[in-house]
């Protein structure tokens, strides 16, 4: 395979720039705290630092030297270095492009002459490998420097201790670490060609604690190429190694012995790496470019990851890679050697979703998909062992609190339609610590520990109070994934398309129930967790008391909520809320198909019945009284709201007729969306009630959203409801996902808007302002989880064997209809206070 066909399957075959241009993109995003993005993405990158998911400072930056010249390419190095002693210049900027698990960052350096120029490419893979849970659970990430040219040219590195703490006062200790060249079977730690690592960690670790949302525990691994072609190496001062490479173009393979604080006579961990082009040229008329390459890699090691508050009492959890590899050089070496194979599987994931999202919106929705990939699993922490995965989650910048159950709601498309057993690993711990009977509340808890990482649980039941939200979010998602395992609805990316050239895995052998040689999932037929009904079946019966006791609660408290938060607590306490009420009915409809499954007949019964009855009722309720939108709560005249938990109606395929529920068998089919029949005018169109082939919710309902939306949407999208101007995006995406397909193309549209414009410089906020600049609206909300919701699309489109979506085509019959906005709700203000309080005799 030549260089550059290497490149193109690392950089997910991103050849052209990407349609959006975001401020903030990923470089090293693979958990809470291995998570390195680029800062003002729109500016050149030796503009600023790159930084931590916070925004604070990252230590980390590249250079080049050519032509007696140094130019920076990423981080500020260059404030290090002297105008007097050095010739500074800056590279032409060629930009950023994308996909889900990879950055590109290129540049052209003038060659000596000025008759041609190195392009020079910062390729960051954080693979994405739904087919491979083993390799998703590495903690590691690679740099790939491409360069293609003529001239000479030599490139510099570091890093500092910013990766392994945020206390800049903490000392740090380090290491050079050389291992061997050798055969992975025959030398327990070597690799193909040998590497160098610097090894770096706090003097005094704090385990399982936190500074600034930094890991205070832990060590960075942070390696290149060792053998005749491989890297130099150095530690020392930043401004001294910096200086040294700008006059010498190389570092002299030194450790400085003296360990300091983060920020005294800051030390760095360096490599330098020189590229002979030139050759390529000599004796020739015409230059002929060579392409050469040097590859880098992350990989912080913590062990335990975190600690969890499970049915054997509180335990220290391992890190699931430690199932597959003696220790954490092995992990380091075999993930430096795995890069192809971890390219083609994350570009196979890529282009999958590049097509699906294309497919199913348009390029800017391809980039807003990718653009979240990585954000949500950034989020995560795999533990358990490979025949029993668990995967920890933390509430990224709003609290940071552990496996928050309305965290994982908004994000649990993405994990629908990446890989739906990654969605049973997440709920797996919330499941666990429930029925062992350490909360002690009749309702769903709404997290299992107040700040990642310590899963401690709620023993006096205290946690933030969201009853009716959690309670709802966990039996939808619990149908969600016993439909996904009936249906069969993995998608091919699952399952990669061969195995030639794969390298096989240390550990894979001991796991044969769970995984291959090559540390590829097993198919979910032949798997623990499989893929049929019985599995879905036995995977609900099992926490079917919680299923029952969450119900319970749900028939008492969800069709007249009363005063309590929503997943949405910035907006604040409010009593019957029209949105909220829907999600616990919604609820209970799940419970009558999860009783159904389990074989509990007579409970289906009741539960599809009180669903049904319920349902009804919040019509009469939520609904204005002219009949064109929802109202924020039953008793707010003048107000609206989103109704975005309509979404989960459709999605667990209430929405599809009995008449066509017998004909779902599989996942999405492939090719385009089915053909839209001819429009019918306004007024002229027939709904289907919730009596007429048994849909729970009526097309009417659906048709009046979808108006209602064209009508309020602003400049950067659709308001989460009448109080304010601001709006979550996770929303936007489940709102849209049930409109026709011109208010779903405006709305997309207007969020691909704002991410062009936006100033927010924070890793994909979900929570900003649709008017003015798109800010944060007083509340800063960055680098969360749930823009995994931005997949609402896309899990819908496999949702009930492809019918989801087919039973909605009736939206797209007409144009949405007009409504002036202002006219209604003063009309309903009016109508409200008209309205006899003995019509409320219910609330």
């Amino acid at each position: 395979m030549r260089l550059f066909d290497l490149f193109l399957l690392a950089a997910g075959g991103l050849t052209s720039a990407s349609t959006l241009t975001p401020n903030t993109v990923p470089l090293i995003v693979r958990n809470p705290y291995l998570s390195t993005w680029l800062y003002h993405a729109r500016d050149a990158p030796w503009e600023n630092w790159p930084m931590f998911w916070t925004g604070a400072h990252v230590g980390f930056s590249v250079m080049a030297s050519a032509s007696g010249k140094v130019y920076p390419l990423l981080g500020r190095p260059q404030d290090s270095l002297s105008t007097k002693r050095h010739k500074i210049a800056y590279p032409e900027y060629l930009g950023v492009t994308f996909d889900a698990s990879t950055t590109n960052l290129s540049y052209s350096i003038p060659a000596a002459g000025g008759e041609s120029s190195v392009l020079v490419t910062l390729s960051f893979l954080s693979p994405i490998t739904p087919s491979s849970t083993m390799r998703q659970a590495i903690p590691a990430g690679y740099m790939t420097v491409f360069v293609a040219g003529c001239d000479d040219l030599d490139l510099y590195t570091d890093v500092n201790g910013e990766w392994v703490t945020g206390n800049r006062d903490n000392t740090l200790r380090w290491e050079m670490f050389e291992s061997p060249p050798g055969e992975e079977k025959g030398t327990k730690n070597g690799t193909k060609t040998g590497i160098k690592t610097w090894k770096v960690r706090r003097e005094r670790e704090e385990l399982l604690t936190e500074f600034g949302d930094r890991a205070e525990w832990g060590t960075l691994h942070f390696s290149a190429p060792g053998g005749e072609n491989g890297v130099r190496y150095q530690s020392g001062t930043s401004a001294l190694l910096r200086g040294l490479f700008a006059e010498r173009g190389e570092l002299r393979d030194e450790v400085d012995g003296e360990f300091r604080r983060v920020m005294e006579d800051e030390p760095v961990f360096a490599f330098s790496k020189g590229f002979k082009l030139a050759d390529g040229g000599k004796g020739k008329e015409k230059c002929e470019k060579r392409e050469e390459s040097v590859r880098f890699t992350w990989a912080l090691v913590q062990d335990p990851v975190v600690q969890f508050a499970s049915a054997r009492g509180l335990t220290m959890m391992r890190p699931l890679w430690q199932s597959f590899f003696t220790d954490a050089d092995e992990l380091v070496g075999w993930h430096f050697d795995d890069f192809e194979t971890a390219a083609k599987l994350a570009g196979e994931y890529s282009d999958a979703l590049a097509r699906d999202a294309y497919e199913s919106g348009s390029r800017e929705y391809q980039d807003i998909a990718a653009l979240s990939a990585r954000q949500v699993l950034g989020a995560t922490q795999f533990s358990g062992t490979p025949e029993d995965p668990i995967l920890f989650l933390k509430e990224i910048s709003s609290n940071g609190n552990f496996q928050t159950v309305d965290v994982i709601f908004p994000a649990f498309p993405f994990f629908l339609y990446t890989n739906p057993r990654w969605l049973a690993y997440l709920l797996e711990p919330l499941l666990e610590h429930q029925l062992s009977g350490q909360y002690p509340n009749d309702y769903s808890m709404h997290d299992l520990g107040a700040h990642f990482p310590n899963a401690t649980g709620h023993p006096d039941g205290r946690d933030e109070y969201m009853p009716v939200e959690e309670c709802g979010n966990m039996l939808i998602m619990g149908l969600a994934l016993a439909n996904a395992l009936r249906y069969d609805t993995d998608p091919a990316f699952v399952r990669p398309k061969g195995a030639e050239g794969m390298r096989t895995a240390p550990g894979a052998k001991r796991w044969w129930e769970s995984v291959d040689e090559y540390g590829i999932d097993l198919p979910r037929g032949e798997a623990k967790l499989g893929s049929t009904p019985k599995a879905a079946e036995k995977w609900l019966s099992r926490s079917y008391k919680l299923w029952k006791q969450w119900t319970g609660y749900l028939v008492r408290e969800s069709l007249i909520p009363h005063n309590q938060l929503c997943t949405d607590d910035f907006a604040g306490w409010l009593a019957n809320q029209t949105n909220l009420a829907l999600k616990g009915i919604i609820g209970i409809k799940a419970m009558s198909e999860i009783a159904d499954i389990v074989g509990e007949k007579e409970d289906a019964k009741f539960y599809r019945e009180t669903a049904g009855e319920y349902i009804e009722k919040w019509q009469e309720y939520g609904i204005s009284r002219d009949g064109t939108h929802a109202k924020l709560a039953y008793t707010w005249y003048g107000s609206w709201t989103t109704i975005y938990n309509l979404y989960a109606d459709s999605l667990l395929c209430f929405h599809v007729s009995d008449k066509n529920k017998s004909s779902v068998t599989g996942g999405r089919k492939s090719g385009k969306q089915p053909r839209m029949e001819s429009q019918i005018p306004l007024g002229q169109q027939a709904y289907r009630s919730e009596k007429d082939g048994n849909v729970f919710i009526p097309d009417k309902v659906y048709q009046m959203q979808s108006d209602w939306y064209h009508a309020v949407l602003q400049k950067y999208g659709l308001p989460l409801d009448s109080r304010h101007l601001y709006t979550k995006s996770d929303w936007e995406f489940f709102a849209a996902a049930v409109t026709g397909r011109k208010t779903r193309t405006e709305i997309l549209t207007s969020v691909a808007r704002w991410v062009n414009e936006t100033e927010t410089d924070r890793p994909f906020t979900d929570l900003y302002d649709t008017e003015g600049n798109g800010g944060f609206p007083g509340i800063w909300f960055m680098a969360r989880p749930v823009v995994g919701g931005h997949f609402a699309f896309l899990a819908l489109e496999r949702a009930c064997g492809g019918k989801a979506v087919e039973a909605l085509k009736f939206l797209d019959k007409r144009e949405p209809g007009e409504v002036d906005v202002e006219l209604v709700l003063m009309r309903d203000l009016s109508t409200g206070e008209q309205y006899d309080d003995e019509g409320w005799e219910d609330l």
